[in-house]
């Protein structure tokens, strides 16, 4: 069975930094193509921040460009985001999804979740 879980919310004041991670396990994964990161307002739809291919290119919301940075270590199934200069209009719960090649099947699969508030 695959899983994805993420580390590392919190609460962070304005300006401030966070570093969410993401893990993948489950000894049927064969291979992980794209990895992401996405985060969903209150009463919102899930919104794309950050995408990294396997071969390590990136792209990402306009809204975090500049202050995220997303990266991934492929020996150890992993995807990290950076945040830095938070706002509080970063507030949000940040999910990590991953395409994943297992079980002769690719598919996306979702971690629970991590709530990031950024407040004084």
């Amino acid at each position: 069975q695959v899983q994805l879980v993420e580390f590392g919310g919190g609460l962070v004041q304005p300006g401030g930094s966070l570093r969410l991670s993401c893990a993948a396990s489950g000894r049927s994964i064969f291979s992980i193509y794209a990895m992401r990161w996405s985060r969903q307002f209150p009463g919102r739809q899930r919104e794309l921040v950050a995408t990294i291919t396997e071969g390590g290119s990136t792209n990402y919301a306009d809204a975090v460009k500049g202050r995220f940075t997303i990266s991934r270590d492929n020996a150890k199934n992993t995807v990290t985001l950076q945040m830095n200069s938070l706002k509080p209009e970063d507030t949000a719960v940040y999910f990590c999804n991953a395409d994943i090649f297992a079980n002769s099947v690719v598919a996306t699969h979702w971690g629970q979740g991590t709530q990031v508030t950024v407040s004084a």
